[in-house]
């Protein structure tokens, strides 16, 4: 599985590197994220995501992730976002190998200041949730882009199909900066029950430094997925 993995990002470098040479379709980028988990049970991780952007409606991706214990996992998705000028929406869906579905619908509503809204479903079958948060959950916060080069963000994603009382609490600053660099900080804190059925609670960290075409991202999370293990990430990618 991970050969075809590979086998189709190198694909895809051939056919950006042939639209970019016929100027057919300009609008086509891509992201490719390798990261490292550095987990604290020592059950390491890598994985590997490549993700399409055509214009700024249409988002694809495929990943594939693999631990030292032997879960691997091959998934792939797709992201639209729409624009109807006071409500701005994402819809998305992913499938992964292991049986997995599932899929979200969030919304921003207002002007340069605004309220997130989002309501997320999954099959609840195996899955490794590589954005750390709960997938059956809704998603309530506000956020601002009336300073300038600025936006910040104050949401929480709580679990509303399980019970585990699961919530994660993000404020997320986004700084541009000369020369095309941008910084991204995420700070989070999560509370509720883990997989071990104990209560836990938390702070986590993640820094994202983009240098066009580049960036460099690492991150801290403690009892990571409502695991009782501490993960460290990190990605440094390039869009092409």
């Amino acid at each position: 599985m991970k050969t075809h993995i590979l086998a189709a990002i190198f694909g895809v470098f051939l056919t950006r590197s042939a639209l970019a040479q016929s100027a057919q379709d300009p609008a086509l980028t891509f992201k490719l994220t390798p990261s490292y988990y550095r987990i604290s049970d020592g059950n390491n991780a890598a994985d590997m995501n490549l993700r399409a952007e055509y214009g700024t409606q249409h988002y694809a991706w495929i990943g594939y992730y693999q631990d030292h214990q032997g879960f691997a996992q091959t998934r792939v998705g797709y992201e639209n976002h729409a624009d109807f000028g006071y409500v701005r929406t994402v819809t998305s869906a992913q499938i992964a190998t292991r049986g997995f579905l599932g899929g979200s619908l969030s919304a921003e509503i207002g002007g340069n200041t605004y309220a997130i809204l989002g309501w997320g479903r999954t099959n609840l079958r195996d899955y490794y949730n590589l954005n750390f948060d709960p997938n059956d959950a809704v998603t309530l916060g506000v956020g601002t882009r009336a300073i300038a080069n600025t936006e910040l963000s104050l949401f929480t994603i709580l679990d509303d199909r399980l019970g585990t009382g699961q919530r994660v609490t993000h404020l997320l600053a986004r700084k541009e900066l000369a020369h095309q660099q941008r910084l991204t900080l995420d700070m989070t804190h999560k509370s509720g029950q883990s997989t071990a059925g104990n209560y836990v609670s938390g702070n986590g960290l993640a820094l994202t430094y983009d240098f066009e075409p580049w960036f460099a991202r690492v991150a801290y999370d403690p009892y990571v997925n409502f695991t009782e293990n501490q993960m460290t990430l990190f990605a440094l990618g390039y869009r092409f």
